[in-house]
């Protein structure tokens, strides 16, 4: 189905696609791009070889001996191009790629570690590195198409249009190196850094169902924590009560490797809890590190059955967290690079200012959201997959606890949360305000208390959005 818009202008799917998990998880890998287009390119290489078959043959029933002649001698003069590519592409590979990961580990090093999931993401990288090796593996396969005959009459094939697609893959390639190369430069600029991560972000908030649940959690008696859905829950600028999910009857435990929770294959959980007449629970967070044995779904409103024991299969654990279905790991992101540059070994404070516009962005973005739990419906409208996702003082903590502490001895970005905690207050519900009054009444005091002077504590906590320019 297509997207539609909501009130803040993001743009929503009604129904999640069923191979959206694997879409992500290819996404995530840097082996699936290459690999797809060395598959293609025996196919291209193929269908070209049968081309110049075809042509021969008809050349030759023609009884044109001098066209093939001059085919071959066109071949024969694109022979030394290709096999000068053969010999130097592998090469060109691995010097372009070597200097890119280097300028990658230092970009790791100025931002945070987990910005290299952005150059295994990239599109281009991935079009480039995959491009390279096509060319690479045309080169040979159309050397091996090559007739050792020079006779027009005896010679068994001539490699024309092979040719041809390797010249276009060489100029290809030329086109995309540029492109990379402008790629990789933005990867070491903290703006285009934070604005991809910003954006991700924001596609997480976008692929959110309006439909939700409580605020607030409710407590869940039987493991101890606060998660998970339940009737008469607080809801916030949301619906007033949370659905009755009925008597929980089951649970489903984990069963895989230990790992961080990224994501659920959701029209599949919808279809099997409609087919079993229940509403399944998951009862960790996305981002959620789980162990073998870690419920993972609670089973409401009807018998368990034994089709539902599947259901640990539609969860995927790996060694960290994506932006998948995962609602704060860009604030985490966000938080880790402007503690990184208020770091005394990095001392950056204008990279952290930049980090909290883009924090002051995304809280702006889901700062009129009902928050807590997703509520995922089949075709019928009924309730059969809820989701707990962090609430809205979670998302104000994650993004300012750690920078509020680290910050208070740059007026520059004391001054910038200042003017976003305020830009914020002026956003919000009533009953949304208290956490942001919260963190801005302390990040007064902790400045009170350790800048010494009157006028310096004036000027540190004067709003300003630049920080100070």
């Amino acid at each position: 189905m297509g997207d539609w818009k909501t009130t803040d202008g993001l743009p929503r799917r009604r129904r999640h696609r069923a191979l959206s998990p694997l879409r992500e998880h290819l996404r995530d890998t840097f082996w699936f791009a290459p690999t797809a287009a060395l598959v293609l390119v025996f196919v291209v290489w193929s269908a070209a070889t049968a081309a110049d078959d075809a042509i021969l043959t008809a050349l030759r029933d023609a009884g044109d001996e001098d066209a093939v002649g001059d085919l071959l001698g066109i071949a024969e003069d694109a022979k030394t191009v290709v096999t000068t590519i053969s010999a130097a592409m592998m090469t060109f590979i691995g010097v372009v790629f070597s200097i890119s990961l280097v300028a990658v580990q230092m970009a790791a090093g100025q931002f945070s570690p987990r910005v290299v999931r952005i150059f295994v993401r990239s599109r281009i990288t991935k079009a480039t590195f995959a491009v390279f090796l096509a060319t690479f593996v045309q080169s040979l396969l159309v050397l091996t198409s090559y007739d050792s005959q020079r006779d027009p009459s005896l010679v068994a094939s001539i490699p024309l249009i092979q040719s041809v697609l390797t010249l276009i893959l060489v100029g290809l390639s030329v086109v995309l190196f540029v492109m990379y190369v402008n790629s990789t430069l933005r990867l070491m600029r903290v703006a285009h850094v934070v604005d991809l991560i910003t954006r991700e972000a924001l596609r997480v908030v976008a692929n959110m169902p309006l439909d939700v649940s409580a605020e607030e959690p409710v407590g869940d008696t039987s493991t101890g924590t606060s998660r998970g859905p339940g009737p008469g829950a607080s809801s916030g600028p949301g619906p007033e009560s949370g659905p009755d999910l009925g008597p929980e009857t089951a649970r489903i435990a984990h069963h895989g490797r230990a790992g961080v929770l990224r994501d659920v294959d959701i029209a599949r959980l919808v279809r099997m809890a409609r087919q079993s007449g229940v509403v399944l629970r998951l009862v960790p967070r996305i981002g959620d590190f789980v162990v073998p044995g870690t419920p993972v779904f609670a089973v409401h409103g009807g018998p368990a059955t034994k089709g539902l024991r599947a259901l640990s299969f539609q969860v995927s654990v790996g060694a960290e967290r994506t932006f998948h279905q995962d609602l704060g790991f860009g604030l985490r992101q966000l938080s880790d690079i402007a503690l990184r540059a208020l770091s005394p070994a990095v001392n950056d404070p204008t990279t952290a200012v930049q980090a909290v516009d883009r924090i002051v962005q995304f809280l702006s973005s889901v700062a009129q959201r009902p928050l807590g739990v997703l509520l995922h419906r089949d075709r019928r409208g009924t309730v059969r997959l809820v989701q707990p996702v962090p609430g809205w003082a979670e998302l104000v903590d994650l993004a300012f606890s750690e920078i509020r502490g680290c910050a208070v001895a740059s007026p520059q970005v004391t001054r910038r949360l200042l003017a976003g905690l305020d830009d914020l207050l002026g956003a919000v519900a009533e009953d949304r305000r208290e956490p942001l009054v919260r963190h801005r009444t302390l990040l007064t005091q902790a400045v009170e208390r350790t800048v010494p002077e009157a006028a310096d504590r004036a000027f540190a906590l004067h709003p300003d959005r630049q920080g100070i320019g």
